[in-house]
């Protein structure tokens, strides 16, 4: 900021953005350090309540995706596919919106190349499915994955609090969903994530 305040002549107007760009940067990454602490505090202490209510899922995915296109790294995008006609779901939409948040943002930040996302409603669950082509987890660290502040040795350089996918499956125990992965190094990194309509009541149609 103290440097922006130097560049006021004409002519300077591409060191202004630079450090611009720097102070929008380190805000967004405080702002996400905050907000995974604040979420696992209320976790933690049983402050969040499942609340299920009625939502057009594929809404909600191309708003999170028109959210995220901020971020995303130049020639980067997220294709996003929903194979199923039906789209609305009885779920904690605050929950399924800071779950998709989550893991579309890390795919972004470990990979160069295009995001996907796919969903999927049937008779029998809801599938969410996010892909990257990214750095990947090493197989030896896998297993340590949604624990509290694990970083991949290979993420060090990348930031990140480590908490985030912990976060993710904790919202996914108060679900009753369930999340699974496969990752190869330097092939990319493949999500799943379950919820079973077992025992649900089948949402009404939106209007």
């Amino acid at each position: 900021a103290s440097l922006i305040a130097r560049y006021t002549e004409p002519g300077t107007e591409v060191k202004r953005e630079k450090h611009i760009n720097r102070i929008k940067s380190a805000v967004g990454n405080l702002t996400n350090i905050l907000n995974d602490f604040l979420s696992l505090s209320k976790l933690e202490e049983g402050i969040f309540e499942n609340i299920p209510e009625t939502f057009d899922l594929v809404e909600l995915a191309n708003l999170i995706i028109d959210e995220l296109k901020t971020i995303c790294k130049p020639n980067q995008t997220i294709i996003y596919e929903h194979s199923t006609a039906r789209k609305a779901v009885i779920l904690d939409k605050k929950f399924t919106h800071n779950i998709l948040i989550n893991l579309l943002s890390n795919a972004i930040k470990y990979s160069e190349k295009d995001i996907f996302l796919t969903t999927k409603i049937t008779e029998s669950q809801i599938l969410i499915i996010v892909k990257d082509e990214g750095i990947g987890i090493p197989e030896t660290e896998q297993e340590y994955l949604f624990t509290r502040f694990f970083r991949a040795k290979n993420a060090t350089n990348i930031q990140g609090t480590g908490l985030g996918l912990n976060i993710v499956r904790k919202y996914l125990e108060l679900m009753g969903g369930t999340i699974t992965f496969e990752s190869q190094l330097n092939q990319g990194t493949i999500f799943r994530i379950v919820f079973p309509l077992e025992n649900r009541t089948h949402p009404q149609p939106l209007s």
